[in-house]
């Protein structure tokens, strides 16, 4: 069983935001072994990587298949646009209005009546990019 997970870069985030991008960027991959292992090896040239957030026991899927399923939903960053991504797949853009409707759904379908303010953060986006990476 392998297991999905979602990482985000300080330095890249920030690269995103100065060009314009967003400062919204998560990388989403797939691996068999330790996520953290995998997070600390970097991608982009970037080292400061962090693990936001992963799920274990996910099988059948492969990290293509994760990346295609993703790229419907949201903006991946195309890394023959950008050399400052080298090559790296997986690195999305994700809008903040996109995450916070998926939570007001998810919240009325489950019958709260209190629909108040969303403020969105790390956990939120990397929750919201794994459900829609497994659907």
């Amino acid at each position: 069983m392998g297991t999905i997970y979602v990482a985000r870069s300080n330095n890249l985030s920030q690269w995103g935001y100065d060009v314009g991008l967003s400062k919204h960027l998560y990388k989403v991959g797939y691996t068999d072994d330790d996520a953290k292992a995998a997070v600390a090896a970097g991608w982009a040239g970037e080292s400061d990587w962090t693990l936001v957030k992963k799920q274990d026991g996910v099988e059948g899927l492969t990290e293509d298949q994760i990346v295609e399923r993703l790229a419907r939903k949201e903006k991946m960053i195309d890394p023959k646009l950008y050399p400052r991504i080298k090559g790296t797949l997986g690195i999305y853009k994700v809008l903040p209005a996109h995450v916070e409707n998926h939570i007001l759904v998810a919240r009325a379908l489950a019958g709260q009546e209190e629909l108040k303010d969303i403020k969105v953060k790390h956990p939120e986006f990397a929750a919201y990019l794994i459900t829609n990476a497994l659907q």
